[in-house]
């Protein structure tokens, strides 16, 4: 509870080393890699996702194993419960998403936090 408030109270008062978190992002996201990142790629498409009836918020790039436990949900009924491979298939999906954006999130606080530091210093020279 206390990293929330601290992270609201330090957007608040230093708005230029903590970037928004919906916001894109204002560096390059190629910085700091040579060789380049490796590209996300959704597998669902947009009609296979409309077809299955998956919810707005649930359609990102884990979306193809979500449908999958929605297949095998219909499939195995009354008895969900051998579904479970699926399910943690897609809860580590969503897990590894997390992770991702959190990564996103701290790359881009410490390149604002390293943009400033280098301008406070080229206005002290």
């Amino acid at each position: 509870m206390g990293a929330i408030l601290t992270l609201g109270y330090n957007r608040y008062m230093y708005p230029d080393l903590y970037p928004e978190p919906d916001t894109i992002p204002k560096s390059d996201p190629l910085y700091g890699f040579p060789e380049g990142r490796q590209e996300k790629v959704m597998i669902a498409t947009e009609d296979e996702m409309y077809s299955a009836k998956v919810p707005l918020p649930l359609r990102d790039y884990c979306a193809h194993m979500y449908i999958d436990f929605l297949k095998c949900r219909k499939e195995n009924f009354p008895f969900v419960a051998k579904c479970h491979h699926e399910k943690h298939a897609y809860h580590n999906c969503e897990y590894g998403e997390y992770i991702d954006r959190m990564k996103d999130y701290e790359r881009e606080r410490r390149l604002m936090v390293r943009a400033k530091r280098i301008a406070a210093n080229a206005n002290a020279a």
